[in-house]
């Protein structure tokens, strides 16, 4: 009775007080993190002006994330996708992505071999160290994709702690997906600057074509999954955010050290591959459109060939 007593002695204006203070906190906090964010990107743009092959890889990315941003609008006016279609998009993101780490990463890689003479530089290492280097980039794709939680549009919840998905909003599983989907491309963007401007050029233009599409079936997705059209739209270009994020860092981390160079370009070819066989080619080939998603696949490629060996 006591205890209940004390606790009706508050007075509004001890509430009023105790609101207050909250208030500053959270104040506070936001301009703490205001100014760390500040700090942070001052640093980096102090940073990349000693480094343009960052900005380049920035820029890149940018484009990259801009496309799948532009992907998304038609679903503000769209009410549904056919699978087929879906299916076909799928399949032309897949031939661009394969085009790709053949024409921009896996050759390249192994002509930066050679030129620098790694492990003597003949046709023998040059396999040996760019084989070496996919495998390591699509088992930390598989890493990523055992430990972190993350659901996708038809097979469902994935991930080693099951538990933790369930009590994840599926809202914040399928961004997860989406991460480990585009994290690969951002990352082959800006080991393509830090290879050579001109490959990175095409490169990034050819999967801004991709990301497109891609952009699309993600927002029909996520709205055929029950999200609002301004969620789904929302969430799909936010999934495009990761893109320079991983350009930089491909560029940053490549450009330390010439030796990085083919590591980097394998690396990434590796992720992409990954990416391309345990997401893309599956999720085009469940719904019986095979035929259609194998059509787009051998259109994106062509059209990425032709993009990296006549203009690249």
């Amino acid at each position: 009775m006591k205890k209940n007593a004390a606790s009706d002695t508050q007075t509004p204006l001890s509430v009023g007080v105790l609101g207050i203070k909250h208030s500053v906190r959270l104040w506070v906090g936001f301009a703490i993190s205001v100014a760390g964010i500040w700090a942070l990107f001052s640093m980096f743009w102090s940073y990349a002006q000693q480094q343009p092959v960052v900005l380049q890889a920035l820029g890149g990315g940018m484009v990259a994330a801009f496309a799948t941003a532009l992907g998304t609008v038609p679903v503000m006016f769209s009410h549904s996708m056919s699978a087929r279609t879906q299916d076909t998009l799928f399949g032309f993101g897949a031939g661009v992505m394969l085009a790709a780490c053949a024409f921009s990463l896996i050759l390249p890689g192994m002509e930066a071999v050679r030129s620098q003479a790694l492990f003597g530089g003949s046709d023998g290492a040059a396999a040996a160290v760019i084989g070496a280097a996919i495998l390591l980039g699509a088992a930390v794709m598989l890493l990523m994709d055992r430990l972190l939680p993350h659901e996708h549009f038809i097979k469902g919840r994935e991930g080693m702690d099951l538990d933790a998905a369930r009590r994840l909003q599926r809202t914040w599983l399928f961004v997860f997906a989406i991460t480990l989907h585009n994290l690969p491309e951002g990352l082959a963007i800006g080991v393509g600057y830090a290879s050579d401007g001109m490959a990175g050029n095409a490169l990034a233009t050819g999967i801004a074509i991709q990301d497109v599409p891609e952009g699309l079936v993600v927002a029909m997705a996520l709205l055929t999954a029950g999200y609002t059209r301004k969620v789904s739209v929302a969430l799909g270009m936010l999934s495009g955010l990761v893109e320079p994020v991983g350009a930089v860092l491909g560029a940053a981390v490549v450009s330390a050290s010439a030796g990085i160079l083919p590591w980097g370009l394998g690396f990434a070819a590796g992720a992409m591959l990954f990416v391309i066989s345990h997401e893309i080619i599956p999720e085009s080939h469940r719904k019986g459109h095979e035929t259609f998603a194998t059509g787009g696949l051998m259109l994106g490629f062509v059209l990425m060939m032709v993009m990296d060996t006549a203009f690249g």
